[in-house]
């Protein structure tokens, strides 16, 4: 772009895109705000688990949510106790708790921690007590009735949950009521819950079916500021409590909300829906049977947070059974799974994945990546080609923008003198102008329409990559081992063989060199340009991008380094239809 008032257009408009539009869309138009709280019902306190503190029970249940931690227990010794129930399927393994009929225990055996092979399976669910608490339970709240709590210890007729082979917990409360509780399991991530309660007693009991999840505020990742690991609430990604109410997502409770509301924590009344929490690639949510009224809760309290739902209370006569269910997601934020469930009736769960307002572009990014990776078995190439696509689709706009260069190039000398002429006089320099453009029949802004088309472009690949955890740990090529991350190769202490780390600005990696020195040539194929300013601008503009770019994904830098080759191509190729733009303006006296 020859126009200074261009490129800093260019640049604003960028930056607004990026960033403004976001706190914009919060103020103007919020996602969600869940409606009126629903009152407190009975409660039956259940006891805390030893050697902890107990937290506020939120209202309709009588589950204890796991308490500040005084002691905590590693993972493995929490296990060991026994009365547990072992989970054996293709994506999911661990135990169900017999003691409070919990799923405390739950890997991904096909998702790694690390890249390194030894690396060893993402722990998702973790017992009560230890620091990584996290996990979900079942149970009821009633008046008058004698019903399970968190000591309650259940009697299974299986030891193992599988695809194929459900698990019946049992409990007998001794005055003629027995709780029963099936747990099915399906071949991703689902589980199938179902409550039931037989009444072998002489008088009616009310009772009300619940279920929740429970966690301490932990994230199972770090990363950089701009690497996808990093599972931290921000204006790109909600972590945290996240539900669906009403057929509305909300992705405005956070963890701060929630110390914030304490004890008396967040209440909805909901027809269907779901809630949980959510990470980076994780999730852990509650799914009640669609169509029905239930009373959902978020809680804080003891350092613990959470999701509930609790079901209507019903009477159940003597010698009858009343049963309820509900569905509990425990794994990966996979988008085909995703949207899997959504389809069998699971109100809005593919937006689990906060796509943002971007998403009518970064879905469509997501399947062209997604497909052409099952075409060619690497993510790396399949961005590489899904930037060949991105150009071939913007030639015709590069050639337009070419003959504008063109023509403003043959219409300098007149502005130069326009702008000798009226110096003094900048309304009427502009107004000259403009007349001119009109007479010539030039857009002085169609230099900048491939860079604006550009950013959604690169801002939906941004999210892809942040986002999806079909990117994770996706290797390309040589040292890059995980095109979700920012490069591992950083020149300053020697790709790794001095014992240091580099602060993050000066992390600088091959490909952000790369970046770097291709969109140097780039602006070296630029019309010259007369103006000092931006012959500086451009000179120092490749370095610039090349520290802001380098913590970025390395599956960013990929695209963007193979956009600038080839830029790089299609300017040569152009340059050969308009070779006066190689040529810099010359001075023109009035």
């Amino acid at each position: 772009m020859d126009n200074p008032r261009n490129m800093i257009l260019a640049i604003v408009l960028s930056a607004l895109v990026l960033f403004g539009w976001s706190a914009i869309s919060d103020t103007y138009f919020p996602q969600a705000k869940p409606a009126a709280t629903a009152p407190a019902v009975s409660t039956n306190p259940a006891q805390a688990p030893a050697g902890t503190t107990a937290a506020p029970i939120p209202a309709g249940t009588n589950a204890a949510p796991a308490p500040a931690i005084v002691q905590p227990r590693t993972v493995d010794a929490a296990l060991g106790g026994g009365n547990r129930i072992r989970i054996e399927t293709p994506k999911l393994e661990g135990s169900i708790n017999l003691t409070g009929a919990r799923i405390d225990d739950l890997v991904l055996p096909t998702y790694r921690q690390k890249i390194d092979k030894d690396s060893p399976p993402v722990r998702l669910l973790a017992p009560a007590g230890t620091k990584q608490s996290y996990y979900a339970g079942f149970g009821w709240s009633g008046d008058g009735v004698n019903v399970p709590n968190a000591q309650t210890l259940w009697t299974a007729d299986s030891q193992t949950l599988t695809i194929d082979k459900p698990v019946t917990l049992s409990w007998d409360n001794g005055a003629g009521q027995v709780f029963r509780i099936r747990i099915s399991v399906d071949a991703r991530y689902m589980f199938n819950v179902e409550q039931s309660v037989q009444n072998g007693g002489s008088a009616p009991v009310a009772v009300r079916a619940f279920g929740y999840v429970n966690r301490v505020k932990l994230a199972h990742a770090s990363g950089s500021m701009f690497a996808p690991q990093h599972d931290v609430d921000s204006w790109t990604m909600h972590i945290g409590p996240i539900g669906v109410f009403n057929d509305v997502v909300d992705y405005e409770t956070d963890y701060d909300t929630l110390d914030e509301a304490g004890a008396a924590g967040k209440r909805v009344t909901t027809t269907g829906g779901w809630l949980g929490f959510g990470e980076t690639y994780w999730l852990t949510a509650l799914v009640p049977p669609a169509g029905q009224a239930v009373e959902a809760a978020f809680r804080a309290g003891g350092g613990t947070y959470q999701a509930e739902f609790a079901k209507p209370a019903v009477i159940v006569q003597p010698g009858k059974v009343s049963t309820t269910s509900l569905r509990l997601f425990s794994g990966a934020k996979e988008v085909d799974t995703l949207n899997g469930y959504q389809d069998q009736g699971v109100t809005a769960f593919s937006k689990a994945i906060t796509w943002g307002w971007f998403e009518i572009i970064e879905r469509p990014i997501f399947w062209v990546l997604n497909n052409l990776f099952k075409l060619v078995g690497n993510f790396g190439v399949a961005i590489i080609l899904l930037t060949f696509i991105v150009r071939g689709l913007m030639f015709p706009i590069a050639q337009k923008q070419f003959a504008s260069m063109a023509a403003m190039r043959a219409v300098q000398p007149k502005i130069k003198a326009m702008q000798e002429r009226y110096k003094d006089d900048k309304a009427k320099q502009q107004q000259e102008m403009m007349k001119l453009y009109q007479t010539e029949k030039i857009n002085p802004l169609a230099g900048c329409a491939p860079i604006l088309l550009q950013i959604p472009i690169f801002y939906a690949l941004y999210k892809v990559l942040l986002l999806s955890i079909e990117m994770r740990h996706q290797p390309f090529a040589l040292w890059i081992k995980d095109l979700s991350a920012s490069d591992p190769a950083v020149i300053l202490n020697l790709f790794g063989l001095l014992p240091f780390q580099p602060p993050a600005f000066l992390a600088i990696g091959v490909l952000a060199v790369l970046l770097g020195v291709t969109m140097y040539f780039q602006f070296k194929l630029n019309p010259a340009q007369m103006d000092p300013v931006q012959q500086q601008m451009f000179a120092i503009m490749p370095w610039i991008m090349m520290f802001m770019m380098a913590p970025f994904a390395a599956g960013l830098l990929i695209y963007w380094i193979t956009s600038n080759i080839l830029t790089i191509a299609q300017q040569k190729w152009l340059y050969s239809k308009h070779p006066a733009l190689k040529e810099p303006i010359l001075a023109v006296k009035p």
